[in-house]
């Protein structure tokens, strides 16, 4: 039943690894606002640390992945909600690797629903999204748009979306 938000919160969790990986810069500036610790070979390392757990879930499926992908975003969830409330972190969170996506409340919103859902599949695991697709008609083609939409629209709710709602500076 949650295969699908899980293959799709699995694949945001990969998604998100990349800037990490090849330019840790954005995760840095985000963990110094903060007066955390970082490196960039501890950003690479956690960005690596993060696909292998992404690609685990999506193949396996399995409680022990689910539970890493779940404490993986309750990691997040605790650097969302610690940004926000000593005001760090205004340019990015360095989850997308880019400048323009700063934490928001939705970020933290979409970190403990991905939570959750990781939490309930470690609970009562799921069918892995590869096996998944044997299962599904039109040879899983339906179910692949799904996962991708879904991971999609989550990126852009946190990578767009608050390029969208910040003022622009105009006068009316």
């Amino acid at each position: 039943m949650l295969t699908g938000p899980f293959a799709a919160f699995s694949l945001l969790l990969v998604a998100a690894a990349g800037p990490k990986i090849v330019r840790p810069q954005s995760t840095l500036r985000a963990l110094s606002s903060l007066g955390l610790p970082g490196s960039p070979a501890a950003v690479r390392l956690l960005g690596v640390v993060e696909v292998a757990v992404g690609v685990g879930a999506l193949v396996t499926g399995g409680r022990a992945f689910a539970a890493l992908v779940a404490a993986s975003y309750l990691a997040f969830a605790a650097y969302v909600a610690l940004a926000l409330v000593r005001g760090g972190a205004l340019a990015s969170c360095g989850c997308f690797g880019k400048p323009d996506t700063p934490p928001t409340r939705l970020h933290l919103i979409v970190n403990a629903t991905a939570a959750a859902v990781a939490i309930a599949v470690a609970v009562n695991p799921s069918t892995a999204a590869l096996a998944a697709l044997g299962t599904q008609p039109l040879a899983g083609l339906p179910f692949l748009v799904f996962v991708g939409c879904c991971t999609w629209f989550t990126y852009l709710s946190l990578s767009a979306l608050p390029a969208l709602r910040r003022p622009t500076g105009a006068t009316r």
